[in-house]
């Protein structure tokens, strides 16, 4: 229960039990809970609290919870855990591109949704250094955004152009599931979003040339018929790759 992993988290879900057995979780992890049952009041205190995460439920009385998402990112980058009994594909892809960093469907288990709660705030954490989005590391993996070197231990990891722009949206959402629909339109453009099978091919080659496990993949995740997860950390200095040579 380190100091990096607390912080104040917004609650926003109708129902009084949801909301009153994530508080206990929460608060028992060092956590400051905010509670809001309809949509307006989430918007509100989102606003007026300025939470650090917001764990947001779709199905909310008075307004649809892809209307909040839509609504806040006008005006806030707060990172948004989406907590929903909606299943969906079809929900799951919308929510993220209104602008949910994860989705958790209902009913979850409590440790999984700590561990994503956590994850997202050493990310957010992590990027308060001007030179925190440049470097990142996994175990032997580092990578450098600034000079666009990718390294596997000591060896250079060469990589194809439309690799490397893959695995750069990755890393400047790390942690976060960023939908086929984003990629394909910012690495092949707007007439391939629907050619889901480009993103696959170069999915796995990448994961060959990262060390990923390729049949069970650690790494790169993939969210089935959603999008792809990157799970690498900012290592927040200027020069850990960039000196090799």
């Amino acid at each position: 229960m380190g100091e990096e992993v607390k912080g104040r988290i917004l609650v926003v879900d109708d129902e009084r039990q949801i909301r009153r057995f994530l508080r206990i979780s929460l608060t028992s992890q060092g956590f400051e809970v905010i509670e809001a049952e309809t949509g307006s009041e989430g918007l509100f205190k989102a606003i007026e609290c300025a939470p650090d995460l917001i764990l947001l439920d779709l199905g909310l009385p008075d307004l649809d919870g892809q209307e909040i998402l839509e609504a806040l990112r006008t005006q806030s980058d707060v990172p948004v855990i989406v907590v929903s009994v909606r299943e969906r594909e079809e929900e799951k892809v919308r929510a993220l591109d209104n602008g949910a960093n994860d989705y958790v469907t209902k009913p979850f288990g409590i440790q999984e949704l700590l561990a994503r709660v956590r994850r997202m705030l050493r990310f957010k954490a992590s990027q308060s250094g001007e030179s925190l989005a440049i470097h990142f590391s996994h175990d032997r993996l580092h990578i450098d955004l600034g000079k666009r070197l990718v390294h596997l231990g000591e060896e250079e990891v060469r990589l194809t152009p439309k690799e490397y722009a893959l695995l750069e949206r990755l890393c400047r959402h790390a942690g976060r599931v960023v939908t086929q629909t984003q990629l394909l339109r910012e690495i092949w453009g707007p007439t391939h979003i629907e050619d889901t099978h480009y993103l696959r091919i170069v999915v796995s080659r990448l994961r060959q040339k990262l060390g990923d496990n390729t049949q069970a993949p650690y790494l790169l995740q993939t969210e089935a018929g959603i999008g792809y997860r990157l799970l690498v950390e900012p290592d927040g200095t200027h020069d850990s790759v960039g000196k090799r040579e």
